[in-house]
């Protein structure tokens, strides 16, 4: 895990600007705070802030190629490199290092573009070749690792943090309204859009190549589902096999120079991951939770279990409201987007639990939920297929009451919510957006909060088709479960989960987290299991909890799932709450960002205040923390942007001058 940055001349060549690249990098001190590197010439530069994971003395970037013709700036792990790296010296590659960033520079030389299809790893590079005057940059196939990109006057621009590119004051910071209405509809923004206008992200999957002043994006993978499945095979053998590639995902992950930890969060995934952990090591495995002030929100006492019963040193932060309130600001600067919960926040904390342990990696088990079927948006979208047909049912939406046991702020409990709630979109059973109206439903109410010029202004975007250019030409045919997957893993998986509660929360203090369950070949494997594998009935992830019922207790495979949440809107209504709150959201400062309606919000946190010692809906709280949120962003970047000073030529412990 490092920071990545730089820019490339797209026609004439010009006299590299030292100080921005250096202010640039510096901005990613907390991606890699070990070492700086910098290449250039008249052509490109490249910046590098290393997190030192993987060969710690050789390793330093940018890093070339024999000839100084190919350089790379490197951002996330290869798994996969030794197995590589001893096909390319087959091939006649000679290598001056062991780091798995060489074996993408030879890997390069040998393949091309298509080298991303050689890779197992979580990864956003950038490769300026010199012989072909161009520049190559890509992104791991699930997203895990993010890379932005802008044009501005006949440069262009990337870095792993668009806070890097707005080093260079006379890039625009501008809020993108499209963005902003995507956001406060899917919880993200569709690529390449971002919440600022004219900053790009390169999709997931996808490589970006820049040459004669062209810019062409491909497409190297997608998430893929069959139109039929093979129910002949027994679920035992299915379950078996997942088991025997999960080991291998986890031997893969734990390849590093540095000690490797894990989340141990009390549930299944994070379970699975650390108990396949000790296939590996002798010695306890060191892990790391998040416990809560609030009972309920808190599952230490699952934490507690799971980690006497693999007898792993553990290590636990407790989160109140108070932490989540004064930490909210810094959590908006990492994630770079307005948020519409607090679920990072105790997140970053965590990570910074890792770092004060001295440990710079973690595995954890992010992914599994989407990828085998675990959330009950899942469930839901069963139930309502079943509903749907026969829609004037009142036993069949019953089912609906059984997915919410432990909850504690949700409605569920009312027949007549769920009737109005859950039977919403029926009319639209054929649109690829099935499976998401009702957390649509929910999220949209944000909107309501709009001046009523903005409200105007986004009558012309179509947020609800967002995800909806690159549907595969299949996708109509598949199980109505694979649809829901599909559209789940396009949208929050790489545009929330491993962004603003993943890589983000991670980076912001110089830890690097590892996905076992987001292996592609895992993936892929997945994509192929039976739906009535992955939830049989309504238990969710069926199949993994065969694959792992011997390794684990019964009441970790038994338990309920509780959905991992956060205090919200109470966090930041206490007697003690910091003043930024009420400072952002006071008529003045709404009225100066003038997104929102004051008087609107003014009633909503009276009620959030006067609500202060119970739970409210998900409306209400995802409101208060999306406005929150957003007002925090267009301060910390429109107003008041803190640039990182540039740093000086003694701090770079690689200075590589190659100007001409």
């Amino acid at each position: 895990m490092c920071g990545i940055a730089g820019y490339f001349q797209l026609s004439e060549q010009s006299k590299p600007d030292i100080d921005l690249i250096g202010k640039m990098t510096h901005q990613l001190n907390h991606r890699g705070p070990d070492e700086y590197g910098l290449y250039f010439d008249n052509r490109a530069v490249l910046g590098h802030a290393r997190l030192s994971i993987i060969d710690l003395t050789t390793g330093q970037q940018p890093l070339t190629n024999e000839d100084s013709s190919i350089w790379i700036s490197f951002n996330g792990e290869i798994y996969n490199y030794i197995e590589l790296r001893a096909d390319l010296e087959k091939a006649g590659h000679k290598f001056r290092t062991t780091s798995d960033t060489e074996v993408i520079v030879h890997a390069y030389e040998e393949f091309g573009y298509d080298c991303v299809k050689k890779f197992n790893g979580q990864f956003s590079f950038c490769i300026y070749d010199k012989n072909k005057s161009s520049l190559f940059i890509s992104r791991d196939r699930l997203g895990i690792r993010p890379l932005f990109y802008t044009v501005h006057n006949g440069r262009f621009y990337f870095a792993s943090e668009i806070k890097a590119m707005f080093a260079d004051n006379r890039i625009p910071r501008e809020i993108d309204l499209e963005a902003l209405d995507q956001i406060f509809t899917w919880w993200t923004s569709a690529p390449p859009k971002t919440i600022f206008k004219g900053i790009n992200e390169l999709p997931a999957g996808s490589s970006l190549i820049v040459k004669d002043g062209q810019l062409r994006t491909e497409k190297y993978w997608e998430l893929s589902y069959p139109e039929t499945f093979d129910y002949s095979r027994s679920i035992d053998s299915w379950a078996e096999e997942m088991r025997a590639r999960l080991i291998e995902s986890v031997r893969f992950r734990l390849r590093a120079d540095v000690p490797v930890g894990a989340y141990l969060s009390g549930g299944l995934d994070s379970s699975v991951t650390t108990a396949l952990i000790k296939n590996f090591t002798n010695t306890k495995v060191e892990t790391f939770s998040v416990a809560f002030e609030d009972k309920a929100f808190d599952e230490s006492i699952y934490q507690t279990q799971m980690s006497e019963y693999l007898g792993t040193n553990h290590h636990v932060v407790k989160c109140d409201y108070h932490d989540i309130a004064e930490n909210f600001p810094k959590v908006i600067w990492h994630t770079e987007k307005p948020i519409v919960r607090t679920a990072p926040t105790p997140l970053m904390l965590l990570s910074g639990l890792v770092r004060q342990n001295n440990f710079k990696v973690v595995l954890t088990g992010e992914g599994s939920d989407e990828i085998i079927g675990g959330y009950d948006i899942f469930k839901e979208t069963l139930i309502r297929k079943f509903w749907a047909k026969h829609p004037d049912s009142k036993f069949r939406p019953i089912a609906l009451r059984k997915l919410y046991p432990t909850l504690p702020v949700s409605q569920a409990e009312t027949g007549a919510y769920l009737g109005e709630f859950y039977k919403s979109g029926f009319s639209e059973i054929d649109k690829y957006y099935f499976s998401h109206i009702p957390r649509m439903n929910t999220t949209t109410k944000i909107k309501m909060f709009f001046t009523p010029e903005i409200k105007e202004e986004m009558k012309k975007y179509s947020p609800i088709s967002a995800f909806e250019s690159d549907i595969p030409k299949l996708f109509a045919n598949w199980h109505h479960l694979s649809k829901a997957q599909y559209v789940e893993a396009r949208s929050l998986l790489a545009g929330y989960i491993l962004s603003s509660q993943g890589d983000r929360m991670g980076c912001a203090n110089s830890v690097e987290g590892r996905f076992p369950f987001l292996d592609h070949t895992f993936v892929e494997f997945c994509s192929n299991i039976p739906p009535g594998h992955k939830i049989f009935g309504l238990n969710e992830k069926y199949v993994l909890k065969k694959a792992m019922e011997k390794e684990l207790p019964k009441e970790i495979t038994n338990r309920v799932k509780q959905p991992y949440m956060a205090p919200d809107s109470n966090s930041f209504v206490q007697p003690d709450s910091p003043d930024y709150v009420q400072e952002l959201l006071s008529e003045s400062s709404l009225e100066k960002a003038g997104l929102f309606n004051p008087q609107a919000v003014k009633r909503l946190v009276t009620k959030c205040t006067k609500s202060v010692d119970k739970h409210l809906s998900f409306k209400d709280n995802m409101s208060f923390v999306s406005i929150l949120s957003t007002q925090i962003l267009s301060d910390r970047f429109l107003n008041n942007f803190k640039q990182a000073k540039p740093l000086k030529r003694s701090d770079y412990k690689t200075y590589i001058d190659q100007s001409s």
